[in-house]
């Protein structure tokens, strides 16, 4: 198919002005001249034409869009691919947006005066979820949709934050207790799945803002960390001997923020049905024996009685990110890595 300037100009929705100047830049030259001289679009300008469309809707200025087809060019599904993704993406922005519009107007038809500035609050931490979740995810996450867990946890921030003014230090007893506290309500609201704390964790660390809504901040979240550790070392401690819970004291507190990849990535790997012999699996069993040895030690009297203490203490193991099912699971995979001839 062959296409006068005009006809590709109606066809494609741009002008014939557009058209021109891509022409005069040399971004689209088209590849043929009727006997008259006119400028004639083939196919390949059609979809070097797609190239570019696509190329504008992700942001790309014409330099940009020029040097980027210079080069290997990605198959045309591969970009349509990319378009499609970039429109779900906006299609899903403009619904939540549609969403929050209705229940704004719907309190004010009621005759209700909206607190804007919350309205406001939850539309900013829902772009920023957006960037880590999936629209099936969001719906999972109550932070963003319901107002009694909002009020929950701007009231626990508040209890921590003047804690933190009082100059409670994270190994005071009140400390822990929040500590606690907090750890479970996080662990309600990401429906105890490992990989959500996980991305959650990453929003907080690349998005400085996303916590501000609920007044959290850097040191708040510190805070809480090495509180949430001195309450778990407190309960070690009555069932470890001196010199093992020292060793447990100087290492425990550093693999704090290994163990939630770990669990997400068991966690992925039991549902998706990976045999605890598989060397996948194994690999994550070496990975937790590891970190568990990191600051448990390698004596296996020792072992045994952290284990004794997470069968005695409900604190050591609710809301863990680690259910009944995961623990089970990891159980087979840490009897197939004994099982497994070690090789040299």
């Amino acid at each position: 198919m062959e296409l006068t300037v005009g006809e590709l100009a109606r066809r494609s929705g741009l002008t014939v002005r557009t058209l021109h100047h891509y022409d005069a830049i040399g971004l689209l030259v088209p590849s043929l001249r009727s006997a008259a001289g006119y400028r004639l679009y083939d196919r390949a300008n059609i979809e070097r034409l797609h190239r570019i469309q696509a190329l504008r809707q992700l942001g790309l200025s014409l330099a940009d869009i020029g040097t980027a087809l210079s080069g290997p060019q990605a198959p045309l599904t591969e970009v349509i691919e990319r378009q499609m993704a970039q429109l779900d993406h906006e299609i899903t922005k403009a619904t939540r947006l549609r969403q929050q519009l209705g229940l704004l107007h719907a309190q004010l038809a009621s005759g209700q005066s909206p607190d804007l500035a919350d309205w406001l609050d939850t539309l900013e931490l829902m772009t920023m979820f957006e960037n880590y979740f999936s629209t099936e995810e969001i719906k999972q996450l109550p932070l963003l949709h319901d107002a009694a867990t909002r009020a929950e946890w701007s009231a626990m921030v508040a209890l921590v934050q003047a804690a933190m003014e009082r100059g409670a230090t994270p190994g005071a007893p009140e400390a822990q207790v929040l500590a606690l506290r907090w750890m479970r309500t996080l662990y309600r609201d990401t429906g105890g799945n490992p990989d959500f704390l996980v991305r959650l964790n990453r929003m907080h660390d690349n998005e400085p803002g996303s916590w501000d809504a609920l007044g959290v901040s850097a040191p708040m979240r510190r805070f809480i960390e090495e509180a949430f550790v001195e309450g778990r070392l407190a309960i070690y401690q009555r069932y470890l001997k001196p010199d093992e819970f020292a060793f447990m004291r100087e290492h425990y507190g550093a693999t704090f923020a290994a163990w939630p990849p770990l669990l997400a990535a068991l966690r992925k790997a039991m549902v998706e049905g990976v045999a605890p012999d598989d060397p996948r699996a194994l690999e994550l069993g070496r990975q937790w024996s590891a970190l568990f040895r990191a600051y448990a030690g390698d004596d296996p009297a020792t072992h045994e009685r952290i284990r004794q203490a997470h069968a005695n203490e409900p604190d050591l193991t609710d809301s863990s990110w680690s259910d009944e099912a995961l623990t089970a699971y990891v159980r087979t995979i840490l009897a197939a890595l004994q099982a497994t001839p070690r090789t040299h």
